[in-house]
């Protein structure tokens, strides 16, 4: 067992089913991404989920899956988070991170 790279960046999709529009969902998960230094996007689907795309150190993005899974913003209702294409990365293709619309 070695000691985990902060450094090895990682990026993923996700989205989150459940109670979860209308409750400052995507507001918080851009500012907990961004205070994360985690870059990419999250939006409100037409489906009624909440759906993104997150880069950046694999430790602060793993803390952000636990979030989306089981956290989520004040009076959400999560039932699931499902993640995709996974990968690791080797710089980063956003600046920031962003609602989009």
């Amino acid at each position: 067992m070695g000691i985990p790279d902060i450094r090895q960046l990682v990026t993923l999709e996700f989205e989150v089913y459940g109670h979860v529009q209308g409750l400052n969902f995507t507001k918080d998960t851009r500012d907990r991404c961004t205070k994360a230094g985690i870059t990419g996007w999250v939006k409100n689907s037409k489906q009624g989920t909440i759906v993104g795309k997150m880069q950046g150190a694999k430790v602060e993005v793993d803390k952000m899956i636990t979030w989306l899974s089981s956290e989520g913003s004040p009076g959400c209702q999560i039932e699931r988070c499902e993640l995709r294409n996974q990968s690791n990365l080797n710089r980063l293709d956003y600046k920031d991170f962003a609602i989009r619309f």
